[in-house]
């Protein structure tokens, strides 16, 4: 199974525990999440760039692998990719180094198909 079919599985699975609590803060949540990468007056390709420089900088592998997907499906290229890993990098510093790694092995899954 590739990473992001991996991934996919794992996250749509907890997603539907979660939300199967039926309590209402998750519910709010996970709706304005949706909303905030939606397209407006910045494009949903901007805001999933920004979502993966925040991941990345938060450290957190399924954020970013989410975010990339995300980002290649509203258009990003690989050369935007790169842009905005790198100012995870220069923000982050070499703690990210590792976050990276996890990003350009999906990055490659992702651009090989």
């Amino acid at each position: 199974m590739s990473i992001i079919e991996e991934f996919n599985k794992r996250r749509s699975s907890g997603n539907e525990k979660i939300l199967s609590e039926e309590f209402l803060p998750y519910k709010r949540f996970f709706a304005l999440d949706k909303i905030a990468y939606q397209e407006g007056e910045i494009p949903r390709k901007y805001k999933e760039l920004m979502g993966l420089v925040a991941s990345t900088v938060l450290r957190c592998n399924d954020c970013i692998i989410y975010h990339i997907e995300q980002c290649i499906q509203s258009g990003a290229t690989r050369s935007e990719l790169n842009e905005a890993l790198n100012i995870a990098l220069v923000v982050g510093g070499s703690i990210i180094i590792p976050h990276l790694r996890v990003a350009y092995e999906l990055i490659e899954e992702l651009f090989s198909t």
